[in-house]
C-alpha cells in the first residue's frame, strides 16, 4: 500500500499545482448541513438514487418534477400509506419513468425514513453523526433497511446527500487492486473493511475527507 505522500505527488505531477488539483476535488457537506435536510428531502433523494440506477440521470431528473407531484413532494407520511394499488396506477402515468419495481420503492423508502426519524431524531441526523472512519457501515444499514439500495447505490446516495463517502468506483478498485489492497469489487464485509482501513490510514495522514481522497485514488488509474 502506497501512503499519503505518494498519492499527493502523484495527483500535482498529474495536474501541475496544488491549484489545479484542488479544483477538482469535491467537498463534503458539514455535519449541521446534513442535519439540516429535510426528511421528505432525504426521501425524494433516495427515490431519485434508485430511478437513477441504470438509466440516463439527464432522462431521470427531466421527470422528476412529476415524481415529486405523484409521490405528495416525498413527504414520508403520505408516501408511506400509498397502496399498492396506487402504485399500480402510477405505471398508467406517462409522466413517470414506469418501472414498478423502482415505484414500488418509494413507500418501503418512506417507512425507512420513519423508522430513522423514530430511532434517531430525523433521516439527518443519522446521517450527520455516521462515522466517517466506518462509512460502510452506513453502507450496509441503508443497503438492509432500505429497498433498492444494495450495490453502490447506498454511496452513490451518499455523495449525491454530500455525505463525506469513498466509493467504490471501477477507477478506485483498480487503485485499490494495484495497491494490493483488494482483488476484487468489494462487496463482502471483509473487502469493504479492508478498504476503509486503507481510507482511514491516508485520512489519518492527509486531514483530507474520504470522498478528496477517492478522487484522488481514482486520478492514479489509466492515464
Amino acid at each position: 500500500m502506497q501512503d499519503y505522500r505518494w498519492l499527493h505527488e502523484y495527483c500535482l505531477n498529474r495536474f501541475g499545482s496544488a491549484q489545479a488539483l484542488e479544483a477538482l476535488l469535491p467537498q463534503p457537506r458539514t455535519a449541521d448541513e446534513l442535519r439540516a435536510i429535510a426528511d421528505d428531502r432525504y426521501l425524494s433523494t433516495i427515490a431519485l438514487r434508485v430511478f437513477r440506477a441504470g438509466l440516463r440521470h439527464s432522462l431521470v431528473d427531466a421527470k422528476w418534477p412529476a415524481f415529486e407531484e405523484a409521490f405528495f413532494g416525498f413527504a414520508p407520511e403520505k408516501a408511506v400509506l400509498m397502496s399498492a394499488e396506487h402504485i399500480e396506477r402510477l405505471m398508467q402515468n406517462t409522466r413517470l419513468i414506469r418501472h414498478l419495481g423502482k415505484l414500488r420503492s418509494v413507500p418501503r423508502n418512506a417507512q425507512l425514513v420513519l423508522d430513522i426519524r423514530a430511532e434517531y431524531g430525523s433521516m439527518g441526523n443519522l446521517i450527520a453523526d455516521w462515522p466517517e472512519d466506518d462509512i460502510v457501515g452506513l453502507w450496509r444499514l441503508l443497503a438492509k433497511r432500505g429497498a433498492q439500495l444494495g450495490g453502490q447505490s447506498a454511496p452513490r446516495l451518499l455523495r449525491m446527500l454530500g455525505k463525506d463517502t469513498w466509493a467504490p468506483s471501477e477507477d478506485v478498485v483498480a487503485a485499490l487492486k494495484a495497491q494490493g489492497i483488494l482483488d476484487k469489487m468489494p462487496t463482502s464485509q471483509r473487502d469493504q473493511a479492508a478498504a476503509q482501513a486503507a481510507f482511514n490510514q491516508w485520512r489519518a495522514d492527509s486531514g483530507r475527507p474520504l470522498c478528496q481522497l477517492s478522487a484522488m485514488l481514482a486520478f492514479t488509474v489509466n492515464h
